[in-house]
């Protein structure tokens, strides 16, 4: 009886324990069920179904004329995923499909493939990498072959697009175009990157036979593709500027050069060029030197007559006497670049860069009160952002009456651009506003945004200030015309068309460099054509230490004749100036530079002037000169057996014509008319002798 009645209460026990464990369960599902059923139930869906971005294309950058300055294109990174694909295919197709990659990449034979695919699908690798950055047409070749045409379900094709952007000009106006990478965005890139960018879109895709992503019908949301950008850059122009800049840069070994060049009615930027010196000798866009404030120089003379001239304290034919050309201020001596200058009139000493007459005016005027002369240069804009288009501005510094920094020194060498920082970018502004009437306008350097080839959005010239009257303007012109005609810039007068402007030398002191390591800054800013300004050029060069050359109108000076010729080549035509007097009066002065008589009747012709050449030897090498009558005539062009002739000046083809007469062999450097020549003329030459000819 006992043990029934053991046995019953075991068997008790366990049916209970099986009933409370069944009610577990039961309480669980429910638990599952109610609460944490729509978690799991979207975690259900989410492993069949998922959201794809659709990427929207970047916008372009173009310029006014419609040159494509900077685009993305795509790139492909291609893996296989070999646990897919069946044995079968993989037996019958992996010789065919080894010959194609191996064509189609031709980095190894098609053995070597064979060889790692089998490799790859005997170790089901899921993920094996076949190629990355591989242009459109390479990953459209992929898709058609063996094997890879089944797609990712059956032929195990894995493809990942990236978008890279480019410049086709590569250097060109590079660092002002800017980079757009994952982690660096510069320049216009960045500036109009909230345009450029444009929306992503998305869609529901759902994982059918053969794990293979199905798009659902209507869920898609399309991407809005990036706005382009229209830029106001003169690709020509830009082109011109960097070889003239490159070329006095490499010549000198100089540290960073920059040129600007500024519409003077506007203030659309045409050119931006920044060249910096890299460790290996070579010059690359690696900075925005044109927005980086730095003690002027000279160049800052402007801004000292502007403001003399507005307060009516002088006129510029008004005598200063530069004392020999130096002149002590307090415990320092104010010294030109070459003593011996007295008394002249301003404009004659603004024309030979007398530092000592000029700090003399300032000091004279503004002793008593040099806040007021400091007032000026804030109504010049000098103290603040210029309000370009373009991140990076960096602050300008103006020493203030008052302050810890003010001696009784700091006026005079202010005056002469010293204990100021500007951009060489202000001070292209300031001259502008000069040949612009004294209106000062905003630098800018996007024209358009447009959507779909549309404008959406345009950028209209903005007048920031005005800087002088018309009195005030045209004694400021005479000065910067006298520069150009007698003072320190009368070597690259052009007798094609006027200019005017002034040439800056700074010897600089800032970022570790002391006045005693000898590094200069040469400047030259001016405008043209003289009379009826329609551009502004600014060209700044940092010297190395100690370099043979520095003086602005020595190194800044050429680069500004050279990026003017080629504006002018292409204005000539809406310009009136010296060429259509020629046409009328015969005035027009043609230098002696050697081409064959055919070259020049081309010019003419094409030109549209009414001149015939007095000489019928179209293809001798001939000079052209103007008569006593004012006749265009030529004559032969001596040139003397085993002397090396002088080229610069002349067009590629006659250079070539000439020098391989001589029996040279000639290199060619650029685009252009020849600039600089490798072999000095007059030197004594042997057949067979090599020669650079550097064009501008």
């Amino acid at each position: 009886m006992n043990i029934k009645k053991d046995i019953r209460f075991r068997v008790y026990i366990a049916f209970t324990c099986i009933c409370v464990f069944g009610c577990a369960i039961i309480f669980k599902a429910a638990m599952i069920q109610i609460k944490e059923g729509p978690k799991l139930r979207a975690l259900a869906k989410e492993m069949h179904t998922r959201f794809d971005t659709l990427l929207a294309e970047r916008g372009n950058i173009y310029t006014e004329s419609g040159v494509l300055l900077s685009s993305s294109i795509p790139e492909f990174e291609v893996h296989i995923d070999f646990s897919v694909i069946d044995s079968g295919l993989f037996t019958k197709n992996i010789d065919s499909l080894s010959n194609c990659v191996a064509r189609l990449f031709k980095d190894k034979p098609a053995s070597q493939y064979k060889e790692d695919f089998i490799r790859a699908y005997n170790e089901e690798n899921k993920y094996y990498l076949l190629g990355r950055k591989l242009k459109y047409y390479q990953y459209e070749a992929l898709r058609t072959f063996p094997i890879f045409n089944k797609g990712k379900g059956y032929g195990g094709f894995i493809e990942d697009t990236k978008e890279k952007r480019v410049t086709p000009y590569n250097m060109l106006a590079y660092r002002t175009i800017g980079v757009f990478r994952d982690s660096n965005v510069s320049g216009l890139e960045a500036t109009y990157n909230r345009d450029l960018v444009g929306e992503n879109g998305r869609r529901v895709v759902q994982k059918s036979t053969g794990n293979v992503w199905v798009p659902i019908e209507g869920s898609e949301v399309d991407p809005q593709n990036g706005r382009d950008i229209v830029t106001t850059l003169d690709i020509n122009v830009q082109d011109v500027a960097e070889h003239a800049l490159m070329s006095i840069l490499q010549k000198y070994e100089c540290l960073y050069g920059t040129c600007i060049v500024m519409e003077v009615s506007t203030g659309k930027i045409r050119t931006l060029v920044n060249l910096g010196r890299q460790p290996d000798g070579s010059y690359w866009e690696d900075f925005n030197y044109a927005m980086i404030p730095t003690e002027p120089g000279s160049t800052f003379k402007l801004a000292t007559l502007l403001s003399l001239l507005n307060d009516k304290l002088i006129n510029v034919d008004q005598i200063v006497d530069a004392e020999g050309g130096a002149i002590r201020f307090g415990n320092r001596i104010m010294k030109d670049s070459h003593l011996g200058l007295g008394a002249m009139p301003i404009w004659k000493a603004y024309a030979e860069s007398s530092n000592a007459a000029l700090a003399k005016l300032g000091y004279t005027y503004y002793k008593d009160n040099p806040s007021k002369y400091v007032q000026h240069l804030k109504d010049f804009h000098l103290d603040r952002p210029t309000g370009i288009d373009l991140l990076g501005e960096r602050k300008t510094h103006i020493i203030m009456p008052g302050t810890d920094e003010w001696s009784n020194t700091t006026l005079p060498w202010m005056a002469t651009g010293y204990g100021v920082l500007v951009s060489p970018l202000h001070t292209c502004m300031l001259y502008n506003s000069i040949a612009n009437n004294g209106k000062m306008m905003k630098p800018y350097l996007v024209s358009a945004i447009k959507e779909y080839g549309k404008e959406v959005k345009s950028f209209k010239p903005t007048m920031v200030a005005e800087v002088g009257d018309s009195s005030t303007v045209a004694q400021l012109q005479k000065c910067m015309r006298a520069v150009i005609t007698e003072g320190t810039a009368k070597g690259i007068e052009s007798p094609y068309y006027t200019m005017a402007g002034k040439t800056g030398t700074a010897q600089v002191c800032d970022k570790g460099i002391r006045y005693s390591d000898g590094v200069y800054q040469g400047s030259f800013v001016g405008f043209l054509p003289a009379e009826q300004p329609k551009y502004t050029i600014c060209v700044v060069i940092r010297t190395k230490p100690h370099s043979a050359a520095y003086y602005g109108g020595a190194i800044a000076a050429p680069v500004f004749r050279m990026v003017a010729d080629k504006i002018f080549s292409e204005n000539m035509g809406a310009w009136e100036g010296p060429l259509d007097s020629l046409a009328k009066n015969g005035t027009f002065k043609i230098p002696a530079k050697a081409a064959t008589a055919r070259s020049y009747q081309v010019m003419l012709d094409a030109i549209g002037k009414p001149m015939q050449l007095q000489d019928d030897s179209k293809n001798m090498l001939m000079q052209m000169s103007v008569d006593s009558n004012k006749r265009i005539v030529t004559e032969e062009k001596k040139v003397y057996r085993n002397i090396m002739p002088d080229v610069t000046g002349m067009s590629l083809k006659d250079a070539v014509y000439m020098l391989e007469m001589n029996g040279l062999q000639v290199q060619v450097r650029g685009k252009g008319k020849v600039k600089l020549q490798s072999v000095t003329p007059g030197t004594i030459i042997a057949k067979g002798q090599n020669i650079t000819l550097q064009l501008s």
